[in-house]
């Protein structure tokens, strides 16, 4: 045994200690970022200044660009903002979030997102969304501590159609209120800026400004409000330690390829769109632009690592890190996108596209091929002089799509049939939720082509424009002269029988409502329509009997139930009709006119605590129903308790008098 002096060990200890190689504390470990996720709603990325567009000044946007990484080649995995903001919100591409359109669908709770990763690791989370077609009803709430929406679906009133949409200075001011009082620990902030969407009318003083492109004017007062979240987080000192993620959904055609918005066609005007990451100071880079290809799916794994969080292993995005300190790989073997508008709205061919390299093909019944380096526009299709090229692309995009789509018994999107007050809503933003019922599962490419259809398409937009403000004739002329192309289109004939029910002409919105019916039996809101033009001509036998075909088609449709209780009651059936009225508060607890109904019902029927109860809930649903008031205070007096029945019919007659 070797045996070593004691004083020599006790020597070099401290020897060890004091040359810092003995015991030496571990590097602090930065705290995690704070996220802020913005989303300007159908902004094109060559339509920002720092992605060289002239004619705008986006100095915020800009400085974004200057602090962090922008992305030359970001796209879009679908042109439409629901299932873009699922895609981008889950890292999958629409076979997995199963949201291939802006309705009918609700993304499933079971989903991990972007919000519920984030909270599962302690953050704070908050979603501040602009316009209703991102309303929770639609599932992308999940994983959020507080969501403000609080869009009004609750009235069919056209007048009410501002309610769907709110200005990016309120969105911004809602914002910043949360975030005051929750940004002393890890925070995950959604802003979601919709004004960019048409019809542009952008706030003084950019709509003089851009008088002459209102589209840019509207870029730039978003522009502003990006600046206000900037300017919040410097002044608190949480710029530097928060990553900021700013993208847009989808871009915008503008008239190109005939498409003057979006969400019709896969063209690079609405695929390609601005990305832009701003890192935490303690995080460095050394690429400030990136030239290789991305996808919106790969914004969460980003998040993800960047927070310090495992992405899980069903996501097919992918981390856009390795990028950003100087790799060259390729993230993706293809970019897919897709429109499924043509097919779920108008029985036209879905488009599928996949993007390699230059190239970008389009899966459609005439396929399309074009070489971006040589023809960015997408002007000069090759498919028919490049053969060899085009079937490799297809073959590509065939296994892309088989190999993400989700086998049987896969959990994907939720039906969520589309009631008609939610429909009317959606209709006021310029979303043509008519018919649906599309089996996605069999291609459609035996359909008319989208090419063929862009015209019509853009006349139906045009009909649904004039009469969302009323111009019902003028709405009828462009949808008749629609039929040339197709004599039984059931969006058409359906948006008809809508017009002619608003003029008051209801044989020939009954004929037109039957006519859709005969081709789509499932069409529940034309049997919904149909049976109100029936009780508007005094026809209440037929009102019943297709009141109720429409709750057997749409069992959520809270609406007909009601006017079913109503038609009950014009032919005396008091009880079926208190049973209908019962029914609409069960499918829409804060239905506040169907709680009114039962209300006077169970009045009429001597029910006198329930029909106290449920003219209560009415009030306090609606306050400035005057006429559930007036019930309320009968009620009361059957109860004996007259002053607070006299209270009631006051507050009731004052109303009334309005």
């Amino acid at each position: 045994m070797i045996r070593i002096p004691l004083g020599w060990l006790f020597g070099a200890l401290l020897a060890l200690v004091a040359g810092g190689l003995f015991c030496q504390p571990a590097a602090a470990q930065p705290a995690p970022p704070n996220v802020v996720l913005i989303t300007l709603d159908t902004v094109r990325a060559d339509h920002l200044g720092c992605y060289g567009h002239k004619g705008i000044k986006t100095p915020h946007i800009d400085g974004l660009a200057s602090d962090g990484v922008l992305f030359q080649k970001a796209y879009t995995p679908v042109p439409i903002t629901l299932p873009a903001h699922a895609s981008l919100f889950t890292g999958t591409y629409p076979m997995v979030a199963g949201m291939h359109d802006f309705s009918g669908n609700r993304l499933s709770p079971s989903q991990p997102t972007l919000a519920s990763l984030l909270r599962a690791q302690g953050y704070s989370t908050a979603g501040i969304v602009g316009a209703a077609v991102l309303d929770s009803r639609f599932g992308l709430d999940s994983g959020f501590d507080f969501y403000y929406d609080e869009f009004d679906f609750s009235r069919l009133d056209e007048r009410n159609l501002d309610a769907m949409e709110r200005p990016g200075d309120v969105v911004t001011d809602r914002a910043l209120a949360w975030l005051g009082p929750n940004s002393s620990k890890p925070f995950f902030l959604w802003v979601h800026l919709y004004d960019p969407h048409h019809p542009y009318l952008p706030p003084a003083p950019y709509d003089a400004e851009y008088r002459r492109n209102p589209y840019d004017g509207e870029i730039a007062f978003v522009d502003a409000q990006i600046g206000r979240i900037v300017t919040f987080l410097a002044e608190r000192d949480l710029y530097d330690s928060t990553l900021i993620v700013l993208a847009s959904d989808h871009g915008e055609g503008l008239g190109e390829h005939g498409e003057k918005t979006h969400g019709f066609f896969v063209y690079t005007t609405t695929l390609h769109v601005p990305l832009i990451v701003k890192l935490p100071a303690h995080q460095s880079v050394t690429r400030k632009r990136v030239a290789v290809p991305v996808s919106l799916i790969d914004v969460l794994p980003t998040v993800l690592q960047l927070t310090g969080n495992a992405v899980p292993g069903h996501v097919q995005g992918k981390s856009l890190l390795p990028l950003m300190l100087g790799r060259d790989e390729q993230l993706h073997a293809g970019l897919y996108a897709e429109s499924y508008l043509p097919r779920i709205h108008f029985n036209w061919s879905e488009l599928r596209s996949i993007r390699v390299g230059d190239y970008h093909f389009i899966r459609a019944p005439r396929p399309e091929l074009y070489d971006l380096s040589k023809d960015p526009g997408e002007l000069r299709n090759l498919h028919g002089t490049e053969k060899e090229r085009a079937e490799e692309l297809r073959a590509r995009l065939s296994a892309l799509v088989k190999e993400y789509t989700p086998g049987e018994g896969a959990q994907s999107a939720e039906e969520s049939p589309l009631d008609p007050v939610l429909s009317e809503r959606l209709k006021s933003l310029g979303y043509v939720a008519l018919s649906g019922g599309a089996d996605l599962s069999i291609e459609g490419l035996d359909l008319a082509d989208p090419k063929d259809r862009i015209k019509m398409y853009e006349l139906v937009s045009e009909a649904m424009t004039d009469s969302q403000r009323g111009r019902y004739q003028a709405s009828v002329a462009k949808l008749r002269a629609t039929l040339e192309w197709e004599e039984d289109s059931v969006p058409v004939r359906y948006l008809l029988g809508l017009n002619y029910y608003r003029l008051n002409d209801f044989s020939r919105a009954m004929a037109e409502f039957q006519r859709v019916l005969r081709l789509q039996p499932d069409f529940s809101l034309a049997s919904y329509y149909l049976g109100l033009s029936y009780g508007q001509a005094g026809d209440w036998d037929q009102a019943i009997a297709t009141l109720k075909r429409t709750l057997v088609l749409d069992s959520t449709n809270f609406s007909a139930a009601f006017n079913l209780g109503a038609a009950y009651l014009r032919v005396g059936r008091v009880p079926e009709a208190a049973a209908a009225f019962r029914q609409s508060v069960e499918i829409y607890p804060d239905y506040a006119q169907g709680h009114g109904a039962l209300g006077e019902i169970r009045l009429y029927q001597k029910r006198v605590d329930e029909a106290i109860a449920s003219l209560r809930r009415a009030i306090e649903l609606n306050p400035e129903d005057g006429k559930s008031r007036l019930a309320l205070a009968k009620a009361l007096d059957e109860k004996g308790l007259h002053q607070e029945a006299e209270e009631e019919r006051s507050k009731a007659q004052s109303l009334l008098r309005r």
